[in-house]
């Protein structure tokens, strides 16, 4: 599994329709799929999910959900991704049983702790300043991420700021995935936006 790590926020979707905008990133191209609606109330957020989710799989993407271990089950996630502050992976593993569960980490020691607990993957960063966290982490780096590519056992996803001129970097490190926000949900046309930097991502010319 190679190429974009896509995540839709209605926040970064330019004022469009995130399921638009999530059908459009769909078109293009991604690896993989993920729903973030951290301020949206759940009964919108669990719609908006599940039509994502069966978009998605008419694509035969994975689709992921943010923070919510009972919204990835509702909706038959392939997919649940936990933050630093979500809830440890075995008590997520507890509700959601084998499915995919990623953790995002900041530095070596958090990536070593991921793995010990049993992430599936695990995203890497901010690897570039980011818009997309009110309160980022401190800049890894390409350096870093490469380090982090290194010592890894699961595969990396890089997250923060990858834009499509960052992108081939980004994916000379060894990494399996590249996250982007902003970068596609907020271009003039996520479509194109998506396509490019899955292309870049994946490490592909054509």
């Amino acid at each position: 599994m190679r190429g974009l790590y896509a995540i839709v926020d209605p926040e970064r979707c330019a004022g469009r329709d995130p399921l638009e905008v999530a059908s459009a990133i769909l078109r293009g191209g991604c690896a993989i799929i993920q729903v973030r609606a951290k301020r949206m109330p759940d009964r919108e957020r669990l719609a908006l999910m599940r039509a994502v989710r069966s978009r998605a799989k008419e694509r035969g993407v994975p689709f992921v959900v943010n923070d919510r271990p009972d919204l990835a089950l509702l909706v038959d996630a392939d997919g649940l991704h936990l933050g630093q502050d979500d809830l440890p992976i075995a008590e997520a593993r507890r509700i959601v049983g084998r499915m995919m569960i990623g953790r995002s980490t900041h530095d070596l020691a958090q990536l070593r702790v991921a793995m010990d607990e049993g992430a599936n993957l695990v995203g890497f960063g901010p690897v570039f300043a980011t818009k997309s966290k009110e309160n980022p982490d401190p800049v890894v780096g390409l350096e870093g991420l490469a380090r982090a590519v290194r010592v890894a056992r699961v595969p990396i996803v890089a997250i923060g700021g990858i834009t499509e001129a960052s992108a081939s970097g980004v994916a000379r490190t060894g990494v399996a995935l590249g996250a982007a926000i902003a970068a596609i949900g907020e271009a003039p046309d996520p479509e194109q936006a998506a396509r490019a930097l899955h292309r870049a991502l994946s490490g592909s010319t054509g």
